[in-house]
């Protein structure tokens, strides 16, 4: 990476820079939509989307992650009396 020198500015780097975060941010936004309109389409489905979220969670842990998680919950569970 390149050191930065004081009072002197690539323009034409700054402002690539700037424009592939933007496009990226262009990205992430169309994406977002994407995801929610797929979440409304599960709802219309009769799924749930929280489960469904937790799930995705949950398919992301490692199953030692997950049973920790179970064995935890359980006991704050029993704790509260639920």
């Amino acid at each position: 990476m390149k050191q930065a020198n004081h009072g002197a500015i690539d323009n034409a780097q700054l402002v690539s820079i700037i424009e592939r975060i933007e496009k990226l941010n262009e990205d992430t936004a169309a994406i977002a939509a994407d995801i929610k309109e797929i979440y409304s389409e599960a709802k219309s489905a009769g799924f749930d989307p929280k489960y469904i979220r937790q799930m995705i969670r949950l398919r992301k842990m490692d199953p030692d992650e997950i049973d920790e998680a179970d064995e935890l919950t359980q006991m704050y569970r029993n704790a509260l009396g639920l």
